[in-house]
């Protein structure tokens, strides 16, 4: 292959729709990343907090632990995922920009993950949990520039939704292994192991084209690095409202999650099995919504070329989702929210992703720019316990001294739910300055 027809399948916007194989070996990788981030965050890092809190008495309870080791690898994951993407765009590699950070992210991954599995106090804890995150970030970061970098416009809808799909699954997958194994341990070992084989097709198979030898590549320091993570909003508005409007959508939807368990418990007053339960009833429900809306929404928006529509209301539903258990505090209400919210969130994943890569700032620096662009996706999973928690904590004190304790908590939750709901619509609202896309 010659430097210039490098230079065009590296860089260039793609015309050609790439086989069944590679777009199902796409879906398998995101599988196993999303299945290897979330079994933990879902079920066995709380496990571990609580198993390591009951060993250490006087220490930290295993809330306060839970949310160190969360905070810290959001932390991680919001920085890690631009600076990896950064290198992804740079890399030179015989093998491709994306594939050597792709291997890479998911052997480290594993590696932690096996490393996580024996952390027997808190410190050990934070540090493996960290490295998973900058490990996997590292994967998903190549993995998702594959879609812009292989994918023509006009088919981002479709494959964008199916590797949509393949998070949700990834999600009851991670989970449902953490449930089923013997042991925490036994837990994070098929969890890594399961990543690693789920990553083969792509790796084997991934279509990944090098930079030209010719290719003048600046000199990058960290100094260079961190400037090239600030994207004008004067140069690039279109990528700004992008950006807000995610940082919205995805700030209303964790509010609304963030505390659902304890909706369940304290809220509805179901004891800890019977809200363990309907809890994972839930997750399912709001699960098979999602499938059933993303590949179908995302391939009628590539029909009709329009994106906007889709994502502004898309963003609406996720927040008529809150709204509902804001105003209907019931079980029956929960069940409904949960088919909203999976239906929302099944379009807003496919077709918001869509636009995004529609409106990146340039072909050379793609896996940077959606790293910067997930800094909006992960900001609110650290803010939104925040601001859910003082809600709440507000409500209750001040809502306490006029009204009985189940009022109290009644209200505090229909705050908080009010809340997300209207982040969601201004998220909505926000789609409408995006010009450059229909």
């Amino acid at each position: 292959m010659t430097s210039q027809a490098a230079a065009r399948s590296a860089f260039d916007e793609p015309v050609e729709t790439p086989p069944a194989r590679w777009v199902a070996a796409l879906v398998l990788l995101n599988l196993g990343v999303m299945a290897g981030w979330f079994g933990p965050i879902q079920v066995l890092l709380a496990q571990q907090a609580d198993r390591i809190a009951a060993a250490e008495p006087g220490g930290m309870s295993k809330e306060l632990l839970l949310a160190v080791v969360l905070f810290t690898g959001a932390t991680v994951s919001m920085f890690a995922n631009p600076v990896w993407g950064a290198f992804s765009d740079r890399t030179t590699s015989r093998l491709g920009r994306r594939v050597p950070w792709v291997l890479g992210g998911v052997v480290l991954g594993a590696a932690s993950l096996l490393l996580l599995s024996v952390a027997e106090g808190p410190v050990l804890m934070v540090l493996a949990w960290s490295l998973v995150q900058l490990a996997l970030n590292a994967a998903w970061a190549g993995g998702v520039a594959a879609v812009p970098d292989q994918v023509p416009v006009e088919r981002r809808g479709l494959i964008g939704g199916l590797v949509a799909i393949a998070g949700t699954v990834g999600v009851l997958v991670g989970i449902k292994i953490a449930e089923l194994t013997g042991s925490i341990a036994q837990g994070y070992l098929v969890i890594a192991l399961v990543m690693l084989a789920l990553s083969v097709p792509y790796l084997a198979g991934s279509r990944d084209v090098p930079l030209p030898d010719d290719h003048v590549l600046e000199p990058l320091d960290w100094r260079t690095l961190l400037r090239s993570l600030w994207v004008s909003p004067r140069e690039h508005p279109d990528f700004a409202w992008a950006w807000l409007t995610r940082l919205l959508v995805n700030l209303g939807n964790w509010i609304a999650l963030n505390y659902l368990y304890y909706f369940l418990t304290d809220g509805l007053g179901y004891g800890d099995d019977d809200a363990t339960a309907r809890l994972g009833l839930l997750v399912l429900v709001y699960g098979v919504a999602t499938v059933a809306t993303t590949v179908l929404v995302g391939h009628w928006s590539d029909r009709v070329g329009r994106r906007k529509v889709f994502v502004i209301w898309s963003g609406v539903l996720i927040g008529a989702s809150s709204l509902v258990l804001g105003l209907w505090q019931a079980w029956p209400g929960a069940l409904l929210a949960a088919v909203v919210l999976g239906a929302g969130f099944g379009v807003y994943q496919a077709v918001d992703f869509a636009l995004i890569t529609q409106v990146l700032p340039g072909a050379v620096d793609r896996a940077k720019d959606l790293g910067v662009i997930n800094i909006a996706a992960a900001l609110p999973q650290v803010l939104a316990p925040a601001i859910a928690g003082l809600i709440l904590v507000v409500v209750r004190e001040l809502g306490g001294s006029v009204a009985t304790h189940g009022d109290a908590w009644s209200l505090g939750y229909g705050v908080v739910y009010v809340v997300g709901f209207a982040f969601c619509v201004l998220g909505s609202v926000f789609v409408t300055r995006i010009r450059s896309v229909r």
